[in-house]
Order: C-alpha cells, then structure tokens, then sequence
C-alpha cells in the first residue's frame, strides 16, 4: 500500500505512525527504544506504534511495503531509504560514529588481523555497510571474505555465539553493538581489528506521512539533552545528543556507503 493510500494523520486517527529501529542494537536497549518511542508521541501530539524486527530482511521488507514512517536506520539502508522511498534526515546522534570491528574467541591465537591464517569461518548479520567494512579490514592479511565459509545470523548476540561455541573462526560486529553486550560474553571474546572511517553513522529518517512534523521532530530531537528526562530518555538509547543533519553531510556518508558496497570482492 503506498504511503499516497493511507490514510492521513492526525490527532484523532486510527492509524498511527510506525516507528522502527535498525536490528542491530543492542536487546539490553530495547525498553528505553519503547520510552523513547513514549516521548517522540508526546513531542509531536501523535499516536506512533514501535515495531522492532527480527531481522534486516523483515525490516526492509516493511520499508518496502511503506508501512515504516520513521526509522533509526543504519547507514546502509539509510542510503537505500532516502534514495528510493522519500525519506528525509531529521537528526543523527552527535559524536557517535558507527565503526566495525572484526572479533575472535579469546582462545584464538591472532592478536591481529595480520596474524590471521587460511581456513576461517566468518559469523556475521545481513548488515552490508558492516560486513564490507569487516571484508577491507581483511585485506592487509591478503584474505578474501568473499571466499570464506559464511554464516549469516539474525543478531550480533548470535554472532557473539557462534564465535564462543565454536561455530566461526571470527564474528564482524558494529562496534557498538559489540560494545553493548553484556560482560559475560565479551570475557570470552577480544577484537583484532577496528574501522577508523568515523564519518558514517545511523541516523533518523522520517517518512512522507510524516512531512508536516519533521521539523517539530528535529527542533524536539536536538534540545532533549538540554533537560534532566531528555537526557535520561537519550541514555537509554545509548545517546549522549542528538543533532541536525545538513544535506551535504548526509548526502557525503550515502556517497561514501554507496562507494564501500561497489568496491569489488
């Protein structure tokens, strides 16, 4: 159903907007998503429903159906969104780049990706951007991900597990995912390599429908820090501030992405 078909919003409307977030965060971030969803309801005065996917596929497959209004998306389907379904940036969080790193179990004898030998077994998530970053980081030991044995799981705490149960060799994780999981599981991990891209970040996109109240969702967004609740409701998320977007910074990372998903294998 296009977003032309569905019905208008407004205060007393019984369909509300839809509101997602990339899969990769973090399970633990999950209620302050549900709190922060509270707080975008009461900053523009309209219902808006979250919807957390399982996956990348069933959150693009949503996309594409247009039944998303606003995403925190990733950098990768954020290139996708804003270049074929008419979405516009509203905000992104400040001083938060997304970095990728590549991690082995901490029994796995290379300290560095340099030190990596032949015969690896690569655990990863559908997430492009990510998983092309990990791959460049894989050529100074003149290895070809493209060639390895993959398995590709729903979840960074899948990867994490693939890795500590033995499954794969080595996991490609968001940096900040990996950061995010709980102790427990990262004592039996160590990274050996990390991304120093720091200009490609996720960010907020709003839909069509939601046009008339992107600016009011942009003003709302960048001065939340600027209260005791705001901050806190941000914290939850994993974000210190957020900030505005200009079009010649998001239209550099969608080029810089796009550039990273042409290189060869």
């Amino acid at each position: 159903m296009s977003a032309s078909r569905r019905n208008p919003p407004s205060a007393g409307g019984d369909v509300p907007f839809q509101f997602t977030v990339s899969p990769d965060f973090s399970p633990r971030l999950a209620p302050g998503w549900y709190v922060f969803n509270t707080w975008l309801q009461r900053a523009i005065g309209e219902a808006m429903h979250l919807e957390l996917y399982p996956s990348f596929e069933a959150q693009r497959a949503a996309i594409r159906a247009d039944g998303v209004d606003l995403i925190y998306a990733n950098p990768f389907d954020a290139s996708m969104i804003l270049r074929e379904h008419g979405f516009r940036a509203i905000a992104a969080p400040a001083e938060r780049p997304d970095e990728a790193l590549i991690v082995a179990r901490r029994s796995h004898p290379a300290a560095t990706v340099k030190e990596l030998g032949p015969g690896l077994r690569v655990a990863q998530t559908a997430d492009p951007d990510v998983n092309t970053i990990c791959a460049i980081l894989l050529e100074p030991a003149d290895i070809v991900a493209a060639e390895l044995p993959t398995r590709t799981v729903d979840s960074y705490v899948l990867v994490a597990r693939d890795l500590i149960e033995g499954h794969a060799d080595i996991g490609f994780f968001l940096e900040e995912a990996y950061n995010q999981l709980s102790k427990v599981v990262t004592d039996d991990l160590h990274p050996i390599g990390r991304s120093q891209i720091h200009v490609v970040r996720h960010v907020l996109l709003a839909g069509p429908r939601l046009e008339p109240f992107a600016l009011d969702l942009t003003t709302a967004l960048v001065a939340m820090h600027e209260d005791e609740r705001g901050r806190s409701i941000a914290a939850g998320i994993g974000v210190r501030r957020f900030e505005r977007l200009d079009e010649e910074e998001i239209e550099f990372m969608i080029d810089l992405v796009d550039t990273l998903i042409a290189r060869p294998a």
